[in-house]
């Protein structure tokens, strides 16, 4: 794909969606890593149900902590993996509050040195949290950068190297966001909805659809709420 194709792209993305935003729900960056930590194997949907009574009992580390495994086990329990999940971020909690002043690091290292963060995760954090130009290459934004011949890779790690060559500068702090979306809502796994594609004409996928399923939505913006929103197991992500 040509660099003018990828500006050409990423400008579509911002025009329809300038300021878009994670669909988990979060007021700060110790809830936001709670979320993306539960979010594994799990819908954002399903999290944010969750986390809305959890993040009132316990909205801080220390508090969290005060649960324990079977306290925090209780809150979350229609999610998947949840008693590993738990034991990950009560052990997380015990290391912010002693080795961080309750508060969620903003280096790569520390943040993947906590239970169950791998690289994804700190993207995410580092990202949405702090503001950095880092894209978490999740199974959507895989998808996406493969089907389009936008960032093609045969693992995350390489198509994320591959994005952070190609997306330009001022589309970097977003680019994950607008992939994101666009891979849930448009260019979706089983029938991509290609009618409906503001970078059809782009695309170099070669199996385009020609007509748009009816729960397809119109464009890229996707018709969420935006402003402040609020992911493994102890596997590394």
């Amino acid at each position: 794909m040509t660099p003018a194709a990828c500006q050409e792209i990423f400008s579509r993305l911002r025009a329809a969606d300038p300021d878009p935003h994670t669909e988990l729900d979060h007021a700060s960056p110790f809830q936001l890593l709670v979320s993306v930590v539960l979010s594994a194997q799990a819908t954002d949907k399903s999290v944010n149900l969750a986390t809305a009574t959890l993040f009132r009992d316990a909205p801080t580390p220390a508090a969290m902590l005060a649960l324990g495994v079977a306290g925090l086990a209780a809150h979350i329990r229609s999610i998947g993996l949840y008693n590993t999940k738990a034991r990950n971020l009560i052990e997380t909690c015990r290391i912010l509050t002693e080795r961080h002043d309750g508060e969620v690091p903003n280096e790569r290292a520390a943040l993947e040195s906590l239970p169950g963060v791998g690289r994804k995760t700190a993207n995410v954090i580092l990202n949405v949290a702090f503001g950095e130009p880092t894209i978490a290459v999740d199974t959507h934004i895989f998808r996406v950068a493969n089907r389009m011949g936008l960032a093609p890779g045969k693992t995350p790690l390489e198509v994320e190297r591959k994005l952070l060559e190609v997306v330009p500068e001022p589309f970097r702090r977003h680019a994950h966001h607008w992939l994101i979306l666009h891979g849930r809502y448009v260019c979706t796994a089983r029938k991509p909805h290609c009618p409906a594609c503001v970078l059809r004409d782009l695309c170099e996928y070669d199996r385009k659809t020609d007509s748009a399923p009816t729960s397809a939505r119109p464009g890229p913006k996707y018709g969420r709420k935006t402003g402040t929103r609020r992911k493994p197991a102890r596997k590394k992500r």
